[in-house]
This record gives structure tokens, sequence and C-alpha cells, in this order.
């Protein structure tokens, strides 16, 4: 804790100092402000992304985010799921001078996590979703679910920490402290309890800034264009599609939720993220059509629509294979990720 004086007036006309303890870790949550890729509109919320992580961490670094989402024009469809967004780290090294570790646990994940943060770095450790606070409305203390947090302050006296997830920054303390950072005794985790994946990100040198930034994220842009798919993905979904819809018609609406969140969910985010990418570049003067940031904001919002329609059609039992949407995006995708390719390479 630290603490300041402030002059204040009593009830009488005499004046008294007063101390107020400020506690670190509160003021950290309050200064820290969700990014502009998190506030106002967005068709995809909440999509527990690797994306969304490093869009806040980002920021809470200091930088822009939306110079490292070049990546999104190589997305696939896997015959089962479209491809997780993730930020490549190569990208992440080149804009930001920012590499990521992994961390080796040989003993007392707090001590070795506890140690990086003292460093200045952000340890990123997959937890349970059931000890994280921010995720109240979904599954903190109701549903098991794994995902990633980005913690950069730990307080061992008071067992609290502080942590980036999802679209902000949060804290979290007590029980939960013990649970995440698998504490030995107590609430934390069973002794013989594996430790998770744990990564570090560090500062290996200055990050490119200003106009330089944008001119980067080009060339980053023009080497992965190349690795875009051979094919029309949303085509070789739609093909696969009719068997799907005989599957989740068999298991019912939890697996179709599955399914949308492996599917739609992840094809509609990364095209919202490339949307608002290639609008970031057309504002730092490049030659990006309008056309294409339409185009690839129409498949993030055609993805919700036929998300919808097909949890309404399977809870009927009727087999609806969406034609008219996957109309949409078979167009859209050819009007975004070609198209930019026929600029740029």
């Amino acid at each position: 804790m630290s603490a300041f004086h402030v002059t204040g007036a009593s009830g009488s006309d005499e004046s008294r100092a007063r101390v107020i303890r400020l506690d670190p870790l509160r003021l950290r949550a309050r200064r820290h402000h969700a990014h502009a890729l998190h506030r106002g509109e967005r068709i995809w919320h909440d999509t527990d992304s690797h994306v969304d992580l490093w869009i806040e961490l980002l920021h809470g670094y200091g930088f822009e985010p939306r110079a490292a989402l070049a990546f999104t024009v190589t997305q696939d469809f896997e015959d089962d799921q479209f491809t997780l967004p993730r930020l490549p780290l190569d990208d992440i090294d080149k804009l930001y001078g920012l590499q990521v570790q992994e961390l080796s646990i040989f003993d007392s994940l707090e001590e070795r996590a506890l140690t990086q943060t003292r460093r200045a770095n952000t340890v990123l450790i997959e937890v349970d979703a059931f000890y994280l606070p921010d995720t109240r409305a979904i599954s903190y203390h109701r549903a098991h679910a794994k995902t990633t947090i980005g913690i950069d302050v730990i307080d061992p006296d008071t067992r609290r920490l502080g942590y980036f997830h999802n679209t902000g920054y949060h804290l979290l303390g007590g029980d939960d402290y013990d649970r995440v950072l698998h504490r030995p005794g107590g609430n934390g985790a069973p002794p013989d309890a594996l430790f998770p994946h744990v990564e570090f990100v560090k500062r290996a040198r200055p990050p490119v800034a200003g106009t330089a930034l944008a001119e980067t994220s080009a060339d980053i842009l023009c080497t992965h264009l190349p690795r875009r798919p051979a094919s029309n993905p949303v085509s070789r979904w739609r093909a696969a599609f009719p068997g799907h819809v005989e599957t989740m018609l068999e298991r019912g609406e939890p697996y179709v939720r599955d399914y949308a969140l492996n599917v739609m969910r992840q094809l509609g985010s990364n095209f919202e993220f490339l949307a608002q990418y290639l609008h970031w570049m057309r504002k730092q003067g490049f030659d990006i059509p309008g056309d294409a940031h339409a185009a690839a904001q129409k498949i993030a919002s055609e993805s919700m629509v036929l998300q919808c329609r097909l949890a309404r059609s399977v809870s009927r039992r009727r087999r609806d294979h969406c034609e008219a949407s996957f109309d949409l995006l078979e167009d859209a995708y050819e009007r975004v990720v070609p198209s930019l390719a026929g600029i740029v390479c």
C-alpha cells in the first residue's frame, strides 16, 4: 500500500489531514481502459479469443494492436472448424519488439510467475475460467473451461493478482488466487496436479512506431497473403455443411452450441478483425479498396445470421442448409482475400 495526505474541511471550520491509502492493484485496473476495438459496436463479443487477450495486452504496453491483425487473411477451413485466430509470435516481435518464451516451472508456479512480473514481464498461463471473476456471467464458479490470461502484477502477501483476459484487465484473489497459481495446500491444486503450459512476454527491443509501424504491417500483410488458402474456404465448408447438419440433428442443441463456437464464431470474429485492420490501414494512407473492408464486415455479420438460423432450425428439427447465407459468404470472401492478393501480390 502507498499513502498520501489530502487536506479537507471537517464539520467545523478547522481543517485536518486525512490519510487515504491507495491499492496499487485497484489503481492499475482503474487506469486500464479497453482498446477502441473492444468499445462501441461489435458483432462478436466475448469470444474468449487469443486475439482479444493480445489486443488488451499490447494496448496495456501502449502499443497499437491493429497493426498486428494482418494474419487474419490466412484463415482456412479445417474440415470440422475454422482456424482459430492467433497472432503469430514473429509478427509480434517485428512490430513491437516483444518476445514470447516458454517458462519452465521447476518448483512453484507462484514463485516463477512472481520472478517474471517483478522483471516487468507478463506471464501467460492457461487456467480454468471457473476461477476468473471476469467470467461471472458464464463460467465463474459455475462451469469449467480452459482459457489463457496474462498476469502482470502479483501480490503474494494479500494473495491477489492483476491479469489481462478477453476484452479487459481484471483482479482476483483469495481461493481463486490459490487455484490459478496452483499453490500447494489450502484450496490450491492437488499435490499431484500437472503444471499448466506457461509463457512470458518480455521487451527485447524498442517497438516500431509512427509511419514505420504501418509500413512494417504492410510488409507483414505481403508475407501472409501468399499463405492464404488455395481455394475459397467458405465453399469447402458449404460442401461439408449438409453432413454437419445431420450430426447436429442427431446430437442436439448442446452440440450445436459447440459447433457454432468453433465454426461460425471463429470465421466471423476473424473477419471482423480483418475489417478493423483494413479500415486502420486505409487511415494510414494505404490504397485498400473500400469494397474489401465492407466484404470482410459482411462475413462477420452473415456468420452471426447463419448461426441464429441454424440454432432455430435444429431446435425445430428441420434441415436448413442456409443456402442464402452461404451465397453471401462465398461472394464476400472472394471480394476480400483474393482481391487483396490481386493488388499486393
